[in-house]
């Protein structure tokens, strides 16, 4: 039988996001070696109620195992504090037993599990084209590292690590030229504008921007979803362009989503201050505020979760009271999927994170544990059944 005072600890510890990943490997042991129920209970006094455990173990030890494999790819210290996102993530696997999910349906009513023989879809990764001024386009994944092209005077240079990057001394002279970045459904990729400042791309999405900002202000455009990094020239503002919204700021840290499929146009402050302007308001923003403009008005919410807004770039889903159309649409993009509905969407509400990282065929198999049934067709069309 587990300690219990040792467990305590423990949850404790990670709860508080001070646990070593010594500490957190202990809680992982504790956890598979329970039989008595003590170990989901004291759970359950932290984090809520779970879902029935799976029958088999070694298929959620696996996703943990690879939640502890992404951490230390990003780290060296063989003792450190583990990122929260990675003990929540791990923390969710071990709730859903296996499911990678943890659902809270909004209708008592069972339904029978769907499982059927997926094929396996590779998640996204750093993919994305580059359209030049001239309207020439370069592959950027397929690309070689070093200087990819000339554009007016600032040359255009692709990193080690897949970074695209603008040299700040580029200068306009006469004619102001234009750059695209887009992204695919299933891609992502980064880059450093010409003033520094850098900037995140999530699938489907775009980014229209000058090889050399000159004038009063830097202007670019954007589509789909993006996260700033803004250098700071207070002689210059930023301004962001997004449909009917425009996001000002002279050096923040921010969020757009402008995906089309979405509701509202959303944009989330992380840090600094931004301006935001639509149907002939404006509004500004504190840190962990939200602007959400819809077709006629515009709204706020405060105290807004940031992580979950920015897991898409720290490579994870995160979902609070998600309804399974909000899920789908994320994991359409991702993974390059149509998605459709037959009869009534089923009423379920979704919380929890899902590393981005994971094939299509395991986070389906995930589904199917939620009591939601699909169908799939031609590989990559999911359809949702009643």
């Amino acid at each position: 039988m587990p300690d219990t005072e040792r467990l305590i600890y423990l949850l404790s510890q990670a709860r508080q996001r001070l646990a070593t990943q010594e500490e957190y490997t202990e809680l992982l042991e504790m956890i598979q070696a329970d039989d008595t129920g003590m170990v989901n209970a004291q759970i359950e006094a932290f984090h809520g109620p779970t879902v029935p455990d799976s029958n088999d173990p070694a298929e959620w030890q696996q996703l943990v195992t690879d939640i502890l494999a992404a951490d230390k790819a990003q780290h060296t210290a063989p003792v450190r504090r583990l990122p929260w996102r990675w003990v929540a993530a791990a923390s969710l696997l071990l709730l859903a037993g296996g499911t990678w999910w943890r659902l809270q349906p909004a209708t008592k009513t069972p339904a029978p599990v769907h499982t059927q023989a997926t094929p396996d879809v590779a998640p996204g990764g750093n993919k994305a084209v580059l359209t030049l001024s001239d309207g020439s386009q370069i592959t950027l994944d397929s690309a070689t590292n070093g200087i990819l092209a000339q554009q007016g005077s600032s040359k255009v240079t692709k990193l080690a690590n897949g970074q695209l990057v603008y040299d700040a001394s580029g200068t306009s002279q006469g004619k102001i030229l234009y750059n695209t970045m887009s992204t695919p459904l299933g891609g992502q990729y980064s880059l450093i504008l010409p003033d520094g400042s850098k900037v995140w791309l999530n699938a489907g999405s775009s980014i229209t921007y000058p090889t050399a900002f000159t004038g009063q202000e830097r202007k670019v455009n954007v589509t789909g979803e993006a996260f700033f990094e803004v250098a700071k020239n207070a002689t210059m503002p930023f301004r962001v362009m997004a449909n009917n919204t425009t996001v000002e700021v002279l050096g923040t840290h921010f969020n757009i989503n402008a995906y089309t499929d979405e509701a509202t146009i959303n944009t989330t402050l992380v840090e600094g201050a931004v301006r935001v302007s639509a149907h002939n308001r404006q509004l500004v923003l504190k840190p962990g505020q939200q602007a959400r403009v819809g077709h006629t008005d515009v709204q706020v919410a405060d105290q807004v979760d940031l992580s979950a807004i920015t897991a898409w770039k720290e490579g994870y889903f995160s979902f609070t009271n998600a309804d399974l159309p909000t899920v789908m649409r994320e994991l359409a993009r991702w993974y390059n999927l149509e998605v459709s509905y037959e009869g009534k969407i089923p009423d379920r509400v979704f919380n929890g994170e899902i590393g981005r990282s994971l094939t299509l065929s395991q986070v389906l198999k995930g589904l199917s544990k939620t009591r939601i049934k699909y169908r799939i067709e031609d590989g990559h069309r999911i359809v949702i059944q009643p």
